[in-house]
Parts: C-alpha cells; structure tokens; sequence
C-alpha cells in the first residue's frame, strides 16, 4: 500500500508544471520569489500531489477554479519544503467560503449550562478533519507576505501540530532529541507573552497567539515566514527551534539581494 502511494505521488509530481499554475503562484504569492530554483521545483512537485490527493469545496456559492486551488496549495506547501512529509494526511477536504463566514460554538458552563454563541470566522482547522477558509483573507495573505499574517499557514500549522497527537502547539519534531529544547523555550516565550499583555507592552506576537499553545505555535509559524528577520532579532531561541522544527531559514531567505 504504502509503495504504491509512494509511486502514485512519484508520477505527479514528475509530470511538468502547468504554466498556468505557475502565473497564478507567481501573481498570487509573491513569497516564491524568495525561493531558490531548487525550491521552486520542489514546491512545485508538492503542489502537484497535494492537488491530486485533496479535495476542494465551494461554501455560500464561490466556484472553486485552478486559481483558488493553487493559491491555496502553494501556501500550504511552503510549510513541506525540505521536510519529509506525507501531505497532511489527517486533512482530506478544503472549505472556502467566499469572504468571513459565521459559525456555531457551544461552551460549556459551570452548573452544567451550555453557552451557544456565533462567531465571525476567517478560517479554521478541525484535528483529523477538514479546513476551512476564507478565500478574500486567502488572497490578501498570500499577496502581502511581509504583514506577518497568512491565515493559510495558520490552519495548515495546526494540522502539522496535531498530526501525530493533540492539537497543543508541540508537533513531531525531527529529533526526540529536540523536544528538551522546545518545551523550555516555547514555555517561556509564551509565558512573556501572557505577561507583556497583563501589563500592557507591545509584543512582536500578537495576542491570538496568547489564547493556548496551539494557538502560540500557529501565530508563530506565520511570523516566522512573514516576518522573520523581526523574529530572530527579538527571540532568537524562539526563532531557532522554528528553523530547526521547519528545516526552512526565512531570515536568510531576506537577506539575499
């Protein structure tokens, strides 16, 4: 089974990248051109499997195109680069709804009381189960990959966190070896964090990334792509078990002319 997935994935990804794909990454997502050829090439054949092994659905009307697809893909793929990977496997189908959508949420309360609330939502990740997305925040993301959000790399970190266990902001790591390193540092980075807002002081990381661990990570693992020389000149601990956990160097991306 494994050998002929293995194979199935060998054959798309060696099949030539349509030039329409590719006008559509490079008008799309403008953080390819950070890349080297030899990344290009290797986001282009993840682009390809993924594409081939994921289904896309429309919400409220949109028409899923090529465009939606390998905007979508290019983003999620750029998590992949240089990482041995089996394409978020727990994630089978991606919901794009045109623009925030409203969802349901039941809390449950002391006494036994259920809260149900709605709220305004720009995308989301369900643990061993789909996406959703907001295709407006997709593209404004994907088009500005300076502004430190993405909210594809979001959903697709949490899915990354949560492929192997819980959703709780500590993924499978390259090395048992590294897991010490990790838990310190991103313990007290998310602790400074919790105290700089109960305090009131500016934080390089926003205050969504206080709600929990899986939280921390997701938020994190936008600004480590989007603003990563900010990241490793105020947290360089931090900045460093992101490069380990990616095997991806996005501040030496920057610094090439």
């Amino acid at each position: 089974m494994f050998g002929f997935k293995k194979r199935r994935r060998k054959k798309w990804s060696s099949q030539p990248f349509p030039p329409d794909w590719l006008a559509f990454v490079e008008k799309n997502v403008p953080y390819y051109r950070y890349l080297t050829p030899a990344e290009r090439a290797e986001l282009q054949r993840h682009i390809q499997v993924f594409l081939h092994e994921k289904r896309f659905e429309g919400c409220e009307g949109i028409i899923i195109t090529d465009e939606i697809r390998v905007t979508i893909a290019a983003q999620a793929c750029l998590l992949l680069l240089h990482r041995k990977t089996d394409y978020f496997p727990l994630m089978k189908t991606i919901f794009v709804y045109p623009q925030a959508y409203f969802a349901s949420t039941a809390r449950r309360l002391p006494g036994g009381l259920v809260q149900e609330d709605v709220q305004t939502r720009l995308g989301e990740s369900w643990q061993r189960g789909p996406i959703v997305l907001a295709w407006d925040d997709v593209l404004k993301g994907a088009r500005d990959p300076d502004d430190g959000h993405n909210v594809v790399f979001h959903e697709f970190a949490h899915q990354l966190d949560s492929e192997y266990g819980k959703m709780d902001g500590a993924p499978q790591l390259p090395k048992s070896t590294m897991y010490t390193a990790w838990a310190r540092v991103l313990s007290q980075e998310y602790i400074t964090l919790l105290d700089a807002l109960e305090t009131g002081h500016r934080h390089l990381i926003s205050a969504y990334g206080a709600t929990d661990p899986a939280e921390f990570f997701a938020v994190v693992t936008e600004l480590f792509f989007e603003k990563p020389l900010a990241l490793k000149s105020r947290h360089p601990e931090l900045y460093e078990q992101f490069r380990l956990f990616y095997q991806q160097d996005p501040a030496a991306r920057r610094q090439k002319p």
